[in-house]
This record gives C-alpha cells, structure tokens and sequence, in this order.
C-alpha cells in the first residue's frame, strides 16, 4: 500500500488548511487511519485517528475542538481538516494505515506511512 500525503503549506495562525491521504488501493478501507506529526528537534507525535468506518475518532488533546478527521470511503481517501492553526502546529504531518480496523494513538500499531506534507503556521 502506498500512502500520499497532500494539503500542506505556509498558513498565518488563525487560518485553516486540510490534509488529504490517499491509499494506492483497496487495502486500508477495512482499516483504521491515523495522522501524526514531527516538529524540527521533537519526537513524532498523534495528532488525530479514525475507524474504517468513519465510527471512532481519536484526538491528541493539543488538537480537539480545532482538527477534524474524516473520511471518504469511496476513494479510500481520508482527511484533516485543521482550523485555527497555531505555530506550535507547524510539523510534517503523515498519514498511517492501521493493522486493525479500530481508531488508535499508538504508532506501533500502524502498518503502513506515507511521506510527510510539511504545514508552517507563522505567527
């Protein structure tokens, strides 16, 4: 399964931008998704997860009320949509298919990564 990871960019804080991963294929419509996130000189970190199907939603505390997680079953496509960014969100963001079909923070859960979508808020 590939991963592609879009949406990224240099947004003012306040603003809003929205994340895309797309699975190559079918693999992963049965299968939880999750976004995590690197800042320069941090560890990776969650950041939001969803279930295959759209049921359960996770959400790192930093992000609740601001990101939203969604996804489109159809095109195995799932998104984030980040509201009222802040500059402690700039980080590269990545995409994750999980081994099972819950939504989960934990990364050793997560089978496949796509590449990161860099996303800098400025203050």
């Amino acid at each position: 399964v590939q991963l592609q990871a879009s949406g990224g960019g240099l947004v003012q804080a306040g603003g809003s931008l929205r994340l895309s991963c797309a699975a190559s294929r079918r693999t992963g419509s049965n299968n939880g998704v999750g976004w995590f996130r690197q800042a320069p000189g941090k560890e990776r970190e969650f950041v939001a997860a969803i279930s295959w199907n759209g049921g359960d939603s996770l959400y790192a505390d930093s992000v609740k009320g601001r990101f939203t997680i969604s996804r489109a079953r159809a095109n195995y496509t799932v998104f984030l949509q980040m509201n009222n960014l802040k500059p402690e969100d700039t980080a590269a963001y990545y995409c994750a298919v999980a081994r099972s079909s819950a939504a989960t923070a934990n990364a050793e859960w997560y089978r496949y990564w796509g590449q990161g979508t860099l996303v800098t808020v400025s203050s």
